[in-house]
Order: C-alpha cells, then structure tokens, then sequence
C-alpha cells in the first residue's frame, strides 16, 4: 500500500511549500473530478494531496478593470451561474459549462482542466481564443503566461517544480465584440471532443478589427491558430474570410487517426466549425 499524506492549506504559499516538499509526488486536488478516476484507475498515486479549496484567492470570481480574475479551483457551476461574465465572455463560459454533467460542474473547475493538459479540452480553445493569462506561482515567485503556453504536450504542462496556477484573467470587452465556443461529439452530450473551436471577434461598422482562433483536439496541444485570426481581421466576415480562415485552421491541424475520428474527418470538421463559431461570434458582437 503507497502512503499517502492530505494537506488543506490555507495560502498559496503553503500550497506551493506543501508541492514543492512532495518532491515530484505532490498533486493538486482543486475538483477532483480528474485526480480520482486517475487514482482509482492506478494511473495516478501521488504522495501528497494538496486541497487548495481552502485558499480564498482560488475561489473567488474578481472583476478588474472591466476583466475578470478567475480562481484556479472555481467549480464550473458557479461560473456558469456569473451574470457579468457569462454577459461579457458567453464563449468561454458555455466552454467550461461542457465540462462533465450538472453533478460533475458542482466540482470541476476550470483551473483544473487547464492542468489536465488535455489536447481535447473544452475550455482551452475558448480560453485562447479570449486572450486569456495564466497565473503561476511558485518558489521564485508569481507569473504571468498566455494560456497557450501552458501546455507542452497531452497530458504535460510547462509548470516548474514546486509551481501551481493559481487563477487565470480573462481581460475587458469593448463594444462590438463577440466569443463562441463549439465542439463536435459523437453523442449529444458528457463526450469528449472530437474537435473543438473557440473564435472571438471585435467588429466595428460592420469590419472585423481584431480576431483570436484556437483549435483543440487537432495537435498533441490546443493551437493559437494566428493565420486564422489574420484572415477574418479587416473582412466584413464574407464567405471569402471565413472560408480563408477555415482553411488556415485546415492546415494547422496536426492530429491522430483513433476511434473517435480519423485525420481527414478531424482535420475537415475544424474548418467548418471555425465558420460555426465566427458567425455566432459575430452575432454577439453586433448585439453589444
């Protein structure tokens, strides 16, 4: 039997010493939902489990400068239950509201899933999409990364040893903007994507002045896919700049043939759902 130790810190400093001390065997219990299926399923036995449910910072939902500061271990349901940024961000939070089943949203958080490090991860593409900042902290200190960088493979992040995120920032909306979230599963809901778009838009007088894309499910990492956004930003959201921003995100695929979809199938879908996911985002936009 493998021993086991359970902290519940109170801060982010003792969250970090707590990890920091495991040597390699420490694991962050935010939700849950992840960490005891993979314990359960022996592919996860980690020496020391650090509930950071206790720390005020991670479960707090914080509006900055018109932004919004959101705790690593916020569970999905209270998200999806935040007027003001279900108004200002409606992509990113229907994104993390996909996250497991109503019961599973009362647990699972948005941090937690970025952690995951999943490729098909719901709440990655949108996250990108909106620009959204990572924050570390560790025993050198607090950082800043954009989302994308997170992640260095399936499965694996770019934390440093002893590091933990500790929230993440979606920042401010200006009239005329718009997000979108969309995914295609094989069954109508709780299943994993088989591709996933997240599209925001900023369009004034009808010409779209700034646009983000990030795919999932594609690549062994949620991708940024920057041609897209340059092929939509100075269009009208014609049929020629969508179809020369599905293309782009045609072309960024990376992905692997399984039983959920094969290369030609995956890599097809992403053009169609990034032209899905622009025009919902461009109809939010005009209704701001």
């Amino acid at each position: 039997m493998v021993d086991m130790k359970y902290v519940a810190p109170s801060t982010i400093d003792e969250a970090v010493g707590a990890i920091l001390a495991a040597n390699g065997t420490g694991r962050i219990l935010a939700g849950g939902t992840d960490l005891l299926v993979q314990m359960r399923l022996g592919t996860a036995k980690p020496g020391v489990i650090v509930d950071v449910k206790n720390i005020p910072e991670m479960m707090r939902i914080e509006e900055t400068a018109g932004g919004f500061r959101i705790g690593a271990a916020v569970s999905g349901a209270i998200i999806g239950e935040h007027p003001a940024l279900g108004k200002a961000w409606p992509g990113v939070v229907e994104a993390i509201n996909l996250i497991g089943s109503k019961q599973i949203q009362g647990r699972a958080s948005a941090g937690g899933n970025l952690c995951n490090a999943s490729p098909a991860a719901d709440s990655v593409p949108a996250l990108v999409a909106a620009a959204a900042t990572v924050t570390i902290q560790g025993p050198k200190g607090r950082r800043e990364i954009p989302v994308e960088t997170l992640h260095a493979g399936p499965g694996r992040t770019t934390l440093q040893p002893g590091e933990i995120v500790v929230g993440f920032t979606l920042p401010a909306r200006p009239l005329g903007s718009g997000d979108a979230y969309l995914r295609l599963i094989p069954r109508t809901e709780m299943d994993i994507a088989v591709v996933g778009c997240g599209v925001s838009l900023i369009v004034a007088n009808g010409t779209c002045t700034a646009a983000r894309v990030g795919l999932g499910a594609v690549a062994p990492t949620v991708l940024l896919v920057e041609a897209a956004g340059k092929a939509l930003i100075g269009s009208r959201l014609d049929d020629k700049a969508l179809e020369a921003a599905a293309a782009a995100c045609r072309a960024a695929c990376k992905p692997i043939d399984d039983k959920r979809g094969t290369v030609q199938y995956r890599t097809k879908i992403a053009g169609v759902l990034l032209k899905r996911a622009a025009a919902i985002a461009a109809e939010r936009a005009g209704a701001r």
